[in-house]
């Protein structure tokens, strides 16, 4: 199950003071590299791509900034490391808004920063490549994405990962397990009192993610405000992440979450029976991690290649059958894949379309608006 938002920071640290200790007790860090064997392109790549991959392992690090939980992203890593064991990586575990205003600030300010962003926030990726801070690489893995997944070769979608609703089955059973939006709405105005404070999503006016997955439920339906209202009514309250939800419901602190990352929701319920979830039937919405390289990456070559793993057919099949966070290629077998989610729920899925649009509600007044509105709805100012 992800880790809460404490432990993740925590982990992280952990983890690079690890590294610093193993590399403490020698003479020189190029000299463990002497040792790493020179990795080899993918089968079926360009003989012209072996330079890529040893101007990467020149430059011999990796700094990613990602919203994935690092519990989850480490499969990724480790088989990223298995083919280039001369690259170093430095993973930054991230909250939507903390890695955008973070990584913007330090362009900014023309520091160090990421090589590559990897963020569950569409529109804020999207806002990034807008705003001219996304590389141009016309990856050779990009032919096995669908169409709506790449906008000009600067961002990719990388996983196809449905939004849910999660609950605890012991205090909403049979027939008050909503299976449509309306349904949610019925339930949180109806039996408001039972669900006092037992209700948790996104505050949508601090979490990047939150605000972005309400403004695309309004574009396809106009049920999310009376969703608003009903979570309103039960006194809704607020966590940072899918993961700090899921372990609230696990623990029956929350009785319901609203909006939580379909993929994690699932290993939850895996890890813990009590928990049961929910892809609406009227409409499921599809959000994909968007990646891209910075402008100012350091190690541009580094970078390149991360992108071509993920999207590989390797590196979904890993996502898929390990991180299990929804392979986005139609060539990759698994339940945790496009192909296995369609067939399981068919027309309801909206995959929500890579492309300028992304960032439409991020425009100041618009944003504005937006913000008061959901207030308003939940009764609060």
């Amino acid at each position: 199950m992800p880790f809460p938002p404490a432990t993740r920071r925590r982990l992280v640290l952990g983890l690079a003071a690890l590294a610093a200790s193993r590399l403490a007790g020698a003479q020189d860090a190029d000299e463990l590299l002497e040792f790493a064997p020179r990795a080899a392109p993918p089968p079926g790549y360009a003989p012209g791509y072996a330079a890529t991959v040893r101007a990467a392992e020149d430059e011999g690090r990796l700094v990613i900034y990602a919203t994935t939980d690092l519990a989850v992203a480490q499969p990724l890593l480790d088989d990223f490391k298995a083919l280039y064991p001369r690259i170093n990586i430095e993973y930054e575990d991230l909250t939507s808004t903390e890695l955008h205003h973070r990584f913007i600030a330090e362009t900014q300010l023309r520091r160090a920063s990421a090589d590559v962003v990897w963020s569950s926030s569409m529109d804020l990726q999207a806002s990034l490549v807008a705003r001219g801070d996304a590389a141009t690489y016309v990856s050779p893995e990009q032919g096995g994405l669908p169409a709506w997944a790449r906008w000009n070769d600067q961002t990719w979608a990388t996983t196809f990962e449905p939004v849910a609703i999660a609950y605890d089955k012991a205090q909403i059973t049979g027939a008050q397990v909503p299976r449509t939006h309306a349904d949610l709405a019925k339930l949180l105005q109806s039996d408001a009192a039972r669900l006092q404070g037992k209700v948790i999503t996104y505050d949508i006016a601090k979490s990047g993610l939150g605000f972005f997955l309400a403004t695309q439920d309004v574009a396809v339906a106009p049920t999310f405000w009376d969703v608003a209202v009903g979570l309103g009514k039960t006194g809704v309250r607020y966590a940072a992440t899918s993961g700090a939800m899921l372990q609230q419901l696990g623990t029956g602190r929350a009785a319901m979450a609203y909006n939580v990352l379909g993929s994690y929701a699932v290993a939850a319920a895996r890890a813990n029976a009590g928990i049961g979830v929910v892809f609406p039937s009227d409409y499921t919405l599809v959000m994909s991690r968007l990646l891209l390289i910075s402008q100012r990456a350091a190690h541009p070559n580094a970078a390149r290649l991360w992108v071509d793993y993920l999207l590989s057919r390797r590196g979904q099949a890993v996502i898929a059958n390990q991180s299990g966070l929804y392979a986005v290629r139609a060539d990759v077998s698994g339940t945790a894949t496009a192909a296995g989610l369609t067939q399981t729920l068919g027309t309801s899925l909206r995959a929500i379309t890579v492309g300028p649009a992304l960032a439409d509600h991020l425009d100041e007044q618009k944003y504005r608006d937006f913000i008061q509105k959901w207030r308003q709805a939940l009764g609060r100012r």
